[in-house]
C-alpha cells in the first residue's frame, strides 16, 4: 500500500513538471495583428492634444500636426478647449482615461497643476538649450521642467511718430516727454500707462530691486516678500509722480488708454502686443514700438514675461512619444511658421532671434524687451498678490505714503497666505 501511493505521488510530479514545460492550452495566444513588436507597442496610433480654442493659432498648428503625422506616422486628434477651462476638464477626464496626451496652459498656473497631480516633468535633454532662458525659467517649478515653452510675451512702448520723432530710451527721456506733451484739459497726453495695475507698474519695482518672491535656483521662497523693499518703494514713488505731476489721470484705464492712444492724442504708451492690431489700424506706419526705457540707476525695468506652454498629462500612457512630439512642434522652423500664422513670439531662442521677428518694426521691441524681464511668478500663491498691490496703487496714486502702503500690502499678502494653509 506505502509502495503504491509513493508510485502515484510521483506520477502526480512527473505529470505536473510536463505541464509546466509544455503549451498551456487554456491561454489563447495573439494572432495575426494583435501580435506586436516592442517598437511598435512604443509608437501609439495617435496623440490626443489639447490646443486653445483660438482660430488663428488652431490653424497654425493644423499645419504643424500635419508635419509631425508625416514624419512620424501618429496622427494628432486636436481638441479646441479654452486655455483657462483645461485644468478644470482634464481633472475630470483624465482619470477617466478621456483626457490629452499633451495641454496648453499659462505658465503662471504651473504651481497650481503640480500641486493638483495633472502634469508630470518633462526632460528636454539637450533640447532645453533651444528656448529662451526666461521662458525655461518661466516652465521650472520646485527645480523641475514641468512644460515646454511655445509663445513667450510681455509689453513695451508704443510710440506714435507724428508726436515724437523715436522712442524715449531713458526715463529722463520719457519724463520730458510727459512734461511737454501733455494737456489733460484737452485730453492730450505724453505718456499713458495702466500705473495702477500692478502687472505693468512691477517693473519699475524691480528695476531697482523689489521683487514679489525671492527666486534661489528656479525655487521661490514665499516666505520672502520684496515689494516694501526699499528698491519697490523707490519704484512706487516713481509711479506716484506721475499722478502727482498731472502726467496721468487717477482713472486710467486700459479702455481710456486705448481710445486715447487711437485717437492720435497720446505719444508714448506701455501696454502689450496685443494692442498692435487696433494701433496699427489707426496710426498705420506712424507706429512704432521699442523697449521699456532704461532707469535712472542705469537698469532696465524687469517686465513680467509670460509664456504659453504645452505641458504633458501625468494620465497620458504615451509620455515619451507626447515629449517628442513637443519638442517637434517649438523647434525653430515650426515655431516661426507659428508666429506668422499666428501672430505670437516664439519661445524658441533662435526663432526670436531670427531676422523674421528682429526685422519686425512691431514686434522687435517687444521681442527686446524679454530678454530684459522676468517671468511672472508661477507658484499658486501669486494669486495672492494681485488684489492687496492693486489696492496699495489706488493708494499711492491718491498721494498717501508709498513706504507704509506697501508695507500694508505685504502683510496682507502674508496674511492671505497663510489663510490658504500654504507652507503648512
Amino acid at each position: 500500500m506505502r509502495k503504491a501511493l509513493s508510485f502515484f505521488l510521483m506520477a502526480v510530479l512527473l505529470i505536473g513538471v510536463l505541464g509546466a514545460c509544455g503549451p498551456k492550452r487554456d491561454v489563447q495566444q495573439p494572432k495575426g495583428n494583435d501580435q506586436k513588436t516592442a517598437e511598435q507597442d512604443k509608437k501609439p496610433e495617435k496623440l490626443v492634444v489639447w490646443v486653445n480654442d483660438d482660430e488663428k493659432q488652431k490653424q497654425a498648428l493644423k499645419d504643424i500636426f500635419q508635419k509631425y503625422t508625416e514624419k512620424t506616422g501618429i496622427k494628432i486628434e486636436m481638441v479646441g478647449v479654452n486655455m483657462l477651462d483645461q485644468t478644470k476638464k482634464l481633472a475630470l477626464d483624465g482619470p477617466a482615461g478621456k483626457g490629452p496626451d499633451v495641454f496648453y496652459q499659462p505658465h503662471d498656473r504651473i504651481g497650481d497643476i503640480v500641486l493638483q497631480g495633472l502634469a508630470d516633468p518633462v526632460d528636454l535633454g539637450d533640447a532645453k538649450g533651444e528656448y529662451s532662458p526666461t521662458a525655461i525659467n518661466a516652465v521650472t517649478y520646485d527645480g523641475k521642467t514641468y512644460g515646454v515653452p511655445m509663445v513667450v510675451e510681455t509689453y513695451g512702448v508704443f510710440y506714435n511718430k507724428n508726436l515724437v520723432s523715436e522712442a524715449p530710451k531713458t526715463m529722463e527721456d520719457l519724463m520730458k516727454i510727459a512734461k511737454e506733451k501733455t494737456n489733460a484739459a484737452k485730453d492730450q497726453y505724453g505718456f499713458l500707462m495702466e500705473a495702477a495695475n500692478f502687472y505693468f507698474v512691477y517693473p519699475f519695482f524691480a528695476g531697482y530691486g523689489g521683487y514679489v518672491f525671492k527666486n534661489e535656483n528656479g525655487k521661490y521662497d514665499i516666505s520672502d516678500i520684496g515689494l516694501a523693499n526699499d528698491g519697490a518703494v523707490k519704484g512706487a514713488e516713481l509711479v506716484q509722480s506721475w499722478f502727482k505731476n498731472g502726467y496721468i489721470p487717477k482713472e486710467i484705464t486700459g479702455d481710456i488708454m486705448n481710445g486715447l492712444f487711437t485717437k492720435g492724442n497720446v505719444a508714448v504708451a506701455i501696454t502689450g502686443p496685443w494692442n498692435i492690431a487696433s494701433y496699427k489700424e489707426a496710426l498705420g506706419d506712424k507706429l512704432a514700438t521699442a523697449p521699456l526705457p532704461v532707469l535712472d540707476n542705469g537698469e532696465h525695468p524687469k517686465s513680467f514675461v509670460g509664456v504659453k506652454t504645452w505641458m504633458l498629462s501625468a494620465y497620458s500612457q504615451n509620455k515619451e512619444w507626447a515629449v517628442d512630439f513637443m519638442k517637434f512642434v517649438t523647434n525653430e522652423e515650426n515655431s516661426l511658421h507659428y508666429y506668422e500664422v499666428a501672430g505670437e513670439m516664439p519661445a524658441n531662442e533662435k526663432a526670436l532671434t531670427n531676422e523674421k521677428i528682429t526685422n519686425d518694426p512691431l514686434i522687435a521691441g517687444f521681442a527686446e524687451q524679454i530678454q530684459y524681464g522676468e517671468p511672472m511668478p508661477n507658484v499658486p500663491e501669486m494669486s495672492q498678490v494681485w488684489e492687496p498691490m492693486g489696492n496699495a496703487l489706488q493708494f499711492i496714486a491718491k498721494g498717501d505714503n508709498p513706504k507704509a502702503v506697501l508695507g500694508e500690502a505685504v502683510k496682507t499678502i502674508q496674511d492671505k497666505i497663510a489663510a490658504s494653509g500654504a507652507g503648512k
